[in-house]
């Protein structure tokens, strides 16, 4: 089985067989995130930036649901594979993908009968036209659902069997196709914000149909089977998968919050710059997201095969590349906002640059620590700990930093926005740290 490089390769290689690809695939998915926002700033418009940044809570809780089984199911299937269970973790596959795809029909269908409430309710204060947009970017997502959900599945279940180069590949085509596809639309035929959701959700769903037909028969050390698991197996899965999805619901929360409190102190412009840090932003954070989430079938079939020696030597060269990686991502953040920022911003809209620069350079310093509960909650889940992963998720991504929002923005107002990122991923780290020592000891005796 290809799962089995898991087992044979030492540490090191394995790092760099797991990370680089997926690292790449990161990179490149940032750099098409950027072209995206360049492509909706540039030729379309404030209001358009606006309106991506106002619904993208809605579509990251719509992920979040399938992110839960599918990052569960990972590990299941990893731990499964390494106790040389092929065909309980083809029955965990086979369950996931109907119960996601299902999932995706019923959560597009909502999002598309209730898109412009959503957007009403998410955007009080916004313009006429960034609702208008944003009804319409959901609404075509809503129609891809099914697929979409399926595809970041199916491409987490091609990592876990040790085809990481071919994940890669199947990214970066996806990605090119997007690209190549609102150049056509955006660039030349002047389409709208329709055109970006669509060629974004197209690019998606191809990928699902070729990664669905790459599984098709036993090549793979996973295959389809109607046979399913029990319902007290799959409650498990739910329970892996459940840190993945309360950080996303948290984040989304924390993105309402966010947006609440940036049109109170900058308006619709503080909105705009918002959207333009988390595209640069975007690059360092699936730098290291991915560096580690392309660990977790490495750390969870070794936990799986009792090679604990190997978990923790592969602990010690996530933390390793996270600090050089989030180290020279503050660098970056911090002196290039007046070379990046123009990059999404019309030359005419000298405010929104303005705010731009200045917020990228506050919220570079969130780097210090941002890296530490990024890094230990998907360990904590890569080893079967959803409560502790749940914890620093959720501690990380909603209590820490709606807390500091209420404290902090009053005072220095939207400075207080752009500052909230530091002090609460600190008080996190904390916590992570605290969580991650008591689990040392437990480890070590397994």
């Amino acid at each position: 089985m290809d799962s089995e490089i898991f087992e044979k390769l030492p540490p090191t290689k394995l790092f760099f067989r797991c990370a680089v690809p997926s690292m790449i695939t990161m990179a490149f998915g940032a750099l098409y995130q950027i072209a995206d926002g360049l492509f909706v700033g540039r030729f379309i418009g404030e209001d358009a930036l606006a309106a991506v940044n106002l619904i993208m809570p809605i579509l990251m809780m719509v992920f979040a649901f399938s992110n839960m089984i599918a990052t569960g199911a990972s590990v299941r299937i990893s731990v499964l594979l390494g106790e040389k269970n092929r065909e309980e973790a083809s029955r965990v596959f086979s369950l996931s993908l109907k119960v996601i795809f299902l999932l995706g029909c019923l959560l597009g269908g909502l999002g598309f009968f209730f898109a412009e409430p959503f957007v009403r309710f998410l955007a009080p204060g916004a313009s006429d036209l960034a609702i208008e947009y944003g009804v319409t970017y959901i609404r075509v997502n809503a129609v891809f659902s099914p697929l979409c959900l399926v595809f970041f599945a199916t491409d987490n279940y091609l990592r876990v069997c040790g085809k990481e180069k071919l994940s890669m590949w199947l990214s970066i085509g996806t990605q090119t196709f997007n690209i190549a596809l609102d150049v056509v639309l955006i660039v030349f035929l002047g389409q709208g914000v329709w055109a970006a959701a669509f060629t974004s959700c197209l690019a998606m769903a191809l990928g699902a149909v070729i990664t669905l037909v790459l599984f098709r028969g036993r090549k793979m050390d996973l295959y389809y089977t109607r046979k399913g698991v029990s319902f007290s197996k799959f409650l498990k899965v739910l329970a892996n998968g459940s840190s993945e999805f309360f950080s996303n619901i948290s984040m989304s929360v924390m993105s309402i919050v966010y947006n609440f409190f940036l049109l109170k102190y900058g308006g619709t412009t503080g909105v705009a710059a918002f959207s333009v840090i988390m595209y640069v932003d975007s690059i360092i954070g699936m730098l290291v997201f991915g560096m580690c989430d392309s660990m977790q079938p490495a750390i969870s079939y070794c936990y799986g095969a009792k090679l604990m020696d190997k978990v923790k030597a592969l602990l010690k060269w996530i933390i390793g590349a996270s600090v050089v990686l989030s180290a020279a991502a503050m660098a970056f953040m911090y002196f290039a906002g007046p070379y990046v920022a123009p990059i999404f911003v019309k030359p005419e809209d000298k405010a929104l640059l303005q705010v731009s620069i200045v917020g990228m350079k506050l919220f570079a310093l969130s780097y210090l620590t941002g890296w530490v509960d990024m890094t230990f909650s998907s360990y904590f889940t890569a080893l079967e700990r959803p409560g502790r992963s749940l914890l620093t998720s959720f501690f990380g991504t909603l209590v820490a930093p709606i807390g500091f929002l209420f404290i902090l923005s009053p005072v220095w107002g939207l400075n207080g926005v752009w500052l909230t990122p530091l002090f609460s991923s600190a008080a996190s780290a904390l916590l992570t740290l605290l969580l991650a020592a008591t689990l040392k000891s437990k480890i070590t005796k397994l």
